[in-house]
């Protein structure tokens, strides 16, 4: 098993979609995506748009003028009207990279 980081450090608008969609081929050849975000939670729902992977967002703490220590993210990341995401708890990457090696044994589980 390996695991590929990809990094986008800002999604302020639409216009700046490039960041996720330049990393489309290693989204494809994933058994799962992690997706760390803050502010308002909405780069996991852009990648599961993007993707036919599971995503799973962990929402950050980090932030600015409303987003009551990750709450804000939560909440948005909770409400994504984007198919096949799973969310973790406020800084849960341990939590994320738990539930993604469970998802990836099973996969690949010979019944």
């Amino acid at each position: 098993m390996t695991a590929d980081r990809c990094y986008t450090c800002r999604l302020d608008g639409f216009e700046s979609i490039h960041g996720p969609t330049s990393n489309l081929k290693d989204f494809e050849r994933a058994d799962v995506i992690i997706v760390l975000a803050g502010m308002e939670g909405a780069l996991p729902g852009v990648v599961a748009g993007l993707t036919s992977r599971p995503v799973i967002a962990v929402p950050t703490s980090v932030g600015y003028g409303a987003s009551f220590s990750g709450m804000a993210a939560l909440l948005g990341m909770l409400s994504s009207c984007s198919a096949g995401i799973g969310v973790v708890n406020i800084d849960d990457g341990y939590g994320a990279g738990a539930l993604a090696a469970v998802m990836i044994k099973n996969k690949h589980l010979q019944c």
